[in-house]
């Protein structure tokens, strides 16, 4: 697959270049009717300055990314910046101009938007992010995506944009929502024992290879429900990875026959206020 990466670094951002400048000169290029997966990176003081310039490129000059299938909007290193302080933008807009694409990953949610939330051919959409508002949350249940395969978000603690609670997740789970969804992620998140307790016997299992509740703050309480789950036993892979489970707990699921990553223990923390998710800020 070609593919370009597109970033304005400290010192072309000091010396005034813009990323819509690096977009347009791309679409100019004869390549730029041939690629098929396009990354943006920092668009020049990304902490700052939001993503809609790029966005907003990028749909102008629609015609002349033919074959884009994959695009990547925020991909940034902790030290070019935090994630949560990236600054995005309405990324709705990327979803009706191309109609072709198939993955869509998004780094940061600070002004995160995704209205329009419908594709009918998106396979893969990836949010990574420090905390995951409720209102991008609805979009993509309240959205259309007959076609997605995998699903990943990374929820989140509230000092850093989670301002939902598991009311506003569970519509992600509704029988019916995804219909070719194979991988769901609901991960990274401060509330991974009420997810774990509320997928554990969801019909939405039934259809998934692969269930990633990694990267939280997931206790025993979670994963006795889990563990518990006959539909949970069938799945292909589970990743709860980055957890909080005590050792007589992991005994127990290195003897239950369960596909599972269970690595990266991170103590056994029974009170909540000293469990974290593994990315927040």
């Amino acid at each position: 697959m070609s593919e370009r990466k597109l970033f304005v670094d400290y010192d072309q951002y000091e010396k005034g270049t813009k990323i819509v400048d690096l977009i347009e000169k791309l679409a100019d290029s004869p390549e730029s009717l041939q690629l098929e997966s396009l990354v943006i990176g920092d668009w020049g003081g990304a902490y700052e300055n939001d993503s809609s310039e790029a966005v907003e490129a990028l749909v102008r000059l629609k015609d002349r990314f033919p074959q884009l299938r994959s695009l990547f909007i925020g991909d940034m290193s902790y030290e070019e910046c935090e994630v949560s302080w990236i600054n995005q933008s309405n990324i709705g807009p990327i979803l009706t101009a191309y109609p072709e694409l198939k993955s869509l990953t998004i780094k940061g949610s600070t002004g995160l938007g995704l209205d329009l939330a419908r594709h009918d051919k998106l396979e893969e959409l990836v949010i990574i992010c420090g905390g995951l508002g409720k209102e991008v949350i609805a979009s993509i249940s309240e959205g259309s995506f007959p076609n997605l395969k995998k699903l990943e978000l990374y929820l989140g603690v509230e000092d850093y944009g989670f301002d939902g609670s598991l009311e506003d997740i569970l519509p992600l789970i509704e029988p019916g929502k995804f219909p070719q969804l194979a991988y769901l992620g609901l991960k990274d998140s401060e509330i991974q024992d009420e997810i774990a307790i509320a997928v554990a016997n969801a019909p939405i299992l039934d259809q998934l290879h692969t269930l990633d509740l990694s990267m939280g703050t997931l206790s025993d309480r979670g994963a006795e429900a889990l563990l518990q789950s006959e539909k949970i036993k069938k799945l292909e892979f589970l990743d709860l990875s980055h957890h909080y489970m005590s050792d007589k707990m992991m005994k127990r699921w290195q003897q239950s026959g369960i596909k599972a990553d269970i690595s990266d223990h991170q103590g056994d923390a029974d009170e909540e206020d000293y469990r974290y998710p593994s990315l927040t800020e």
